[in-house]
């Protein structure tokens, strides 16, 4: 067997070769178009179905989003609103704030004080139940005489008590050094303006009592009240001058605060309702004497009644007898020799029934 030539043995190897890699070629071909035929329709499907999941996400998303969008409309409305409340709450506090700054500067005034203290002293005769003209009077006045002058002297509140005893009492404001300490930022000066404070209800303690109110109006008893209108006003003067009681225990002047006051205002009232009812009582009590006693003077009459009907009926009775016995026997025969003829004159009939007596028990009646 002669062998081949190298040559051809190489070209054969290459044509099959290239044979071999066009056919490859040609199945991948053929085998790639139908895999991606197969992997559209596969895809298709795919898309399909992830957009049947993905629209009900989509709707949620969009209602969510519209919400939002809401809520975000509302939030900016109220927003608009709180901010225009928060400007009116500042106006109001800017106004506020002035409107106490001209009451605490009006309080610094001594006629503005005086006449507010009044006004809290009706305020609590008012809470206490007490009747104006019944139970107190306002502004009652006295003169007190020295030797060669004078004096005027108006309290504030005369209370009445049972057995026509009086209670007085004056109304002081001492604001003036108190406000101050408000005021003040400083420690010290806070300090030395509750001392001025505490000071200025010493002095008016000290001038109360040399009024000698008890004096004028009488009877009364040997005190009277210092009203202070309000309780921070008293217990900020007791925290630097704890001895401001004992002094007004001294000088017979009792410091009251609007609770104390009207806790002394509900007994005046109590002990007056206890002197209507034991009035009452004794009206009562006069009332049924003097029943009694009619009670007692309308039976005798009646009695009296009574015995002269008795007597009454008793001689009526006695009447128709005489009647019947005198007067007809001889009437009788007067007719028959008149006309022959004897008429039968009607028979009066006596009273049988006698008056009732009035039965009584007691006797002394």
């Amino acid at each position: 067997m002669t062998s081949l030539n190298p040559i051809i043995l190489l070209i054969i190897f290459a044509v099959l070769f290239i044979t071999a890699a066009v056919v490859g070629f040609l199945l991948y071909k053929i085998i790639s178009a139908q895999m991606v035929k197969n992997n559209s329709l596969a895809l298709s499907n795919h898309e399909l179905q992830i957009h049947s999941l993905i629209t009900p996400l989509k709707d949620s998303l969009e209602k969510f989003e519209s919400h939002i969008n809401d809520i975000e409309k509302a939030r900016v409305g109220a927003y608009a609103g709180l901010s225009e409340q928060v400007k009116s709450l500042l106006e109001t506090q800017y106004h506020l704030r002035k409107e106490t700054q001209h009451l605490v500067s009006a309080l610094k005034k001594p006629q503005v004080r005086g006449r507010w203290g009044e006004i809290q002293l009706q305020r609590v005769v008012e809470l206490a139940g007490m009747l104006e003209n019944c139970d107190f009077f306002q502004q009652q006045s006295a003169t007190l005489s020295h030797s060669d002058s004078f004096t005027f002297l108006r309290p504030d509140l005369l209370i009445k008590l049972p057995g026509n005893k009086n209670i007085i009492v004056d109304a002081k404001v001492p604001l003036s050094s108190f406000l101050e300490s408000l005021e003040n930022q400083d420690e010290q000066i806070q300090k030395q303006k509750l001392l001025d404070h505490a000071r200025h209800i010493r002095e008016h303690i000290r001038k109360l009592s040399q009024k000698n109110y008890w004096e004028q109006f009488t009877p009364t008893p040997e005190f009277v009240i210092l009203f202070l209108p309000g309780e921070t006003f008293f217990s900020a003067a007791l925290e630097t001058d704890p001895g401001l009681i004992e002094l007004g225990v001294e000088k017979q002047v009792i410091i009251a605060t609007p609770t104390t006051l009207i806790a002394l205002l509900k007994s005046v009232a109590y002990s007056w309702r206890q002197e209507n009812l034991a009035q009452n009582a004794a009206h009562i009590s006069e009332l049924g004497k003097e029943l009694s006693k009619r009670l007692t003077l309308f039976r005798e009459n009646f009695i009296a009644v009574g015995e002269r009907l008795e007597k009454t009926v008793e001689s009526y009775n006695k009447l128709i007898g005489t009647f019947e016995s005198r007067v007809l026997v001889t009437a009788r025969k007067f007719q028959q020799l008149n006309d022959g003829k004897e008429t039968t004159l009607e028979i009066i009939s006596p009273i049988s029934q006698s008056p009732r007596k009035i039965l009584i028990e007691d006797e002394k009646l």
